[in-house]
């Protein structure tokens, strides 16, 4: 009897094994939404409690899809500051479900600014992604009180401001224009205004940013460092409202509103600055015909066509104008747009089909009656078309697959007026792509996130000449080809890599391996970034950049679920890196392959992160210890030195805290050692003119730096058609003359002497904004 059911229970065990794989599925999918507004919700959580527990995150249009045994389930759904939401849900067949949830009240014994579930930051299988709620933006102080997220980007771990006030950041040892900055997809050249003291992201438009500074999903490329992914305000389809704020040097106002209630939006965002206004003011006739200002305008508007079809208009227009007493002018700005069309094929298939454009430009006028006058303009405008699916097979896995290609158009300089100078000619090139990503759910423990990514990048004949260089980088030929002639394409397999294994509820280990190339790369010989810094375009000459880097994490919640710690460390290898010979000068009118040099990078660090995110007091202290160096044949005898963008430590501190109902507290304190920069290590005289004598590139470093900001925010009133506040900052708090830069001259009374001139930017800077909204 004994042998007989021993024999039985391998039947009986594939039996209830088929009986399970036999049990009939179905897929709930829909969307989550903002009950309130309307706006699609990004990175919600959806879990089924039930026969199969399941749980998936809502995509960057709101959209979801779950699989499961036929049964009866819970179903939460919980966001970022909202209160969760709980239902009945009977799986019988395929559902359609749409989710609104309400925004969370304050509330000072438990603020709120996670996702469910808590220990997201410990399973997601990714490594190196930040995610910041416009809630935690607009707490943190920032120069001038304006709300900006690149300030705020630019206080996490592994990420370094490109210097004070500036909105380049430098991420993992990349340099600044490593950095794929996307608005609603479409690239952003130049995401700085007012030489780099405000962004371009007007945070009142702003819905959603993620910052991919390690293994980035395949469809993602174009760049070796990271991926800034900014997402707009869709705009309220319930309701018409108004919010604005009033600041010292700036206001801004955004008006949103349905179209048709409940399927059509629209929202106009603008802002702009008046320091013009008090220079006409000014007694000096120099100021008063000078200008120093900029503007600009985000537009959105989205209309729901039936059940499964959405399309979606997306723009942005920025332009800055900075003028010298008519002498001298310079504007630069961008403009994007988007028009989107999202599809649900199926409870188990998404598509999404873009049409994008970007155009970033920059004009010069020079203009002395006496003499001459003068202009030059340069520019970068992108056409692009992007085909995506999401399929959901299961609750196991989320695929994502999608072809792109950008058509690239590059003015490098053109002239008129008096200026002798021959016109660079146009460059033309199309970057292709196709992807295929997967988020594995392996078992409970593991999850893995894979991906390919196949990248061609194919260089196009037109207006400009081709150049064969011998080994000492002089010109041998000179070759040209028809407009439309595919001159030599550059082919590369691009693989992802990222998994997380859970040792616990509270712990887990992650790892991650990321290929990336790059092919539009921005050229600059200055200490800092300008917006008529020169871009170009891989050519026959000039090969695309390669960066292959690895990571390793270890993630901990403590204190059930209230603080998130992580360590990572990396190590990136990079190819094909681009330098200046020694006396370059890229802003010349000669062809510029003479003037570069190219060799390896080594980029190495730790990054260390602990965060509170619930409770009356939230916030976060990042510490980064890293190393960038390049070796270059041509540069230091050929060892290896440090890049601009090398920098051993950087700390940052922030603390929100909630002092009451009506006010709230912030400050941020900022450390870091200086960047490597070049300074002479002599002098020699010719023609009785003192020559200054530079004999290593990046030897020498700016002095450290370091700043407290503080904040206070007073809330007026907060009743249900209106509210208002009041907000009081100040910028580097205790006063630090920080360097911007620092310059060499000789003694006026010394001649043998040399002086080192020290130039800051600001000490004290106080601001006070008045924001509203009904």
């Amino acid at each position: 009897m004994i042998i007989r059911v021993l024999c039985l229970t391998p039947l009986l065990f594939f039996f209830a094994v088929f009986q399970v794989s036999a049990q009939k599925k179905h897929t709930i999918s829909g969307y989550v939404k903002d009950k309130a507004t309307g706006e699609p919700l990004i990175g919600a959580t959806i879990h089924l409690e039930g026969p199969a527990s399941r749980s998936t995150n809502s995509n960057e249009y709101g959209f979801f899809s779950l699989t499961a045994v036929e049964g009866e389930y819970q179903m939460q759904i919980g966001s970022v500051g909202y209160i969760l939401d709980e239902q009945h849900v009977s799986l019988t067949k395929n559902i359609k479900y749409t989710v609104t949830l309400a925004s969370q009240d304050n509330n000072l014994n438990e603020v709120v600014i996670s996702n469910a579930p808590k220990n997201e930051h410990v399973s997601n299988a990714k490594m190196g992604v930040e995610r910041l709620s416009m809630k935690e933006i607009s707490q943190v102080p920032v120069i001038f009180g304006e709300k900006d997220l690149v300030k705020v980007i630019q206080l996490l771990p592994g990420v370094k401001s490109a210097g004070e006030g500036g909105s380049g950041f430098y991420v993992r040892g990349g340099a600044a224009d490593q950095n794929l900055i996307l608005l609603d997809d479409a690239v952003l050249y130049n995401p700085s205004h007012l030489l780099g003291f405000f962004s371009t992201f007007n945070s009142d438009a702003i819905k959603d940013v993620t910052l991919y500074k390690g293994n980035t999903p395949a469809e993602f490329g174009g760049r070796l460092s990271s991926v800034m992914d900014v997402k707009m305000n869709d705009g309220n389809n319930q309701k018409f409202s108004v919010n604005g704020g009033i600041g010292i040097i700036a206001s801004r106002l955004t008006v949103e509103g349905p179209i048709v209630k409940n399927k059509g939006s629209f929202l106009i965002s603008a802002r702009r600055t008046y320091i013009d206004l008090f220079l006409k003011a000014s007694s000096d006739s120099v100021a008063k015909k000078s200008s120093l200002y900029f503007y600009d305008i985000n537009l959105k508007a989205d209309y729901q066509f039936g059940e499964d079809d959405k399309v979606y208009l997306s723009g942005y227009v920025g332009q800055d104008n900075l003028g010298l007493g008519g002498l001298f002018g310079l504007q630069w700005g961008n403009k994007t747009g988007t028009l989107r069309w999202n599809h649900q094929f199926s409870p188990k298939l998404f598509s999404n089909t873009s049409l994008i454009y970007s155009d970033y430009k920059y004009n010069i006028d020079l203009n002395n009656s006496d003499t001459y006058s003068g202009h030059i303009a340069s520019q970068i405008k992108d056409w692009s078309l992007k085909e995506e699916f999401s399929f959901y097979p299961n609750s196991n896995n989320t695929w994502k697959m999608g072809v792109s290609s950008i058509y690239h158009t590059i003015r490098p300089g053109e002239y008129s007026g008096d200026l002798t100078l021959t016109n660079q000619p146009y460059t033309y090139s199309l970057e292709n792509a196709a992807y295929i990503n997967d988020e594995w759910k392996a078992s409970d423990k593991l999850k893995i996130d894979y991906g390919l990514r196949l990248s061609a990048f194919s260089v196009l004949g037109g207006e400009t000449n081709f150049y064969n260089l011998d080994n000492a980088g002089d010109i041998t030929d000179t070759l040209h080809y028809a407009k439309g002639k595919i001159v030599k394409t550059y082919l590369y397999l691009e693989p992802r890599f990222s998994m997380a294994y859970q040792l616990n509820n509270s712990s887990s280990l992650k790892l991650s391996y990321a290929r990336n190339t790059q092919s539009i790369h921005q050229l600059s010989n200055s200490a800092a970034d300008s917006p008529t810094d020169k871009w170009i375009a891989t050519n026959n000459y000039i090969k695309p950049e390669i960066s292959d880097q690895a990571s390793v994490g270890y993630f901990k919640n403590l204190s059930d679920n209230a603080y998130e710690f992580s360590a990572e460390t990396y190590y990136k290898i990079m190819q094909h890196e681009v330098d200046y010979k020694d006396g370059a000068n890229v802003r010349s009118n000669d062809p510029i392959e003479p003037q570069l040099l190219f060799g390896r990078g080594r980029a190495y660090g730790l990054e260390l992160l602990i965060r509170k995110k619930t409770g009356r007091l939230t916030g976060w202290i990042g510490y980064t210890l890293s190393r960038t160096q390049l070796k270059i044949d041509g540069i230091n005898d050929g060892e290896w030195y440090n890049a601009r963008q090398d920098r051993t430590h950087d700390i940052s501190v922030v603390g929100m805290y909630q002092l009451n109902q009506k006010w709230s507290l912030s400050a941020t304190f900022v450390y870091y050692t200086g960047n490597a920069v070049s300074f002479p290590s002599g002098k020699y005289y010719v023609d009785n003119q003192v020559v200054f004598l530079y004999t290593k590139r990046n030897a020498y470093r700016m002095p450290d730096y370091n700043r407290l900001d503080l904040s206070a925010t007073w809330k007026l009133a907060q009743r249900k058609n209106f509210s208002s506040e009041l907000n009081f900052g100040v910028y580097n708090a205790y006063g630090r003359a920080n360097a911007y830069v620092i310059t060499f001259k000789q003694n006026p009374n010394d001649a043998t002497r040399t002086e080192a001139v020290q130039t800051s930017l600001f000490k004290y800077v106080p601001s006070v904004s008045y924001n509203f909204k009904f």
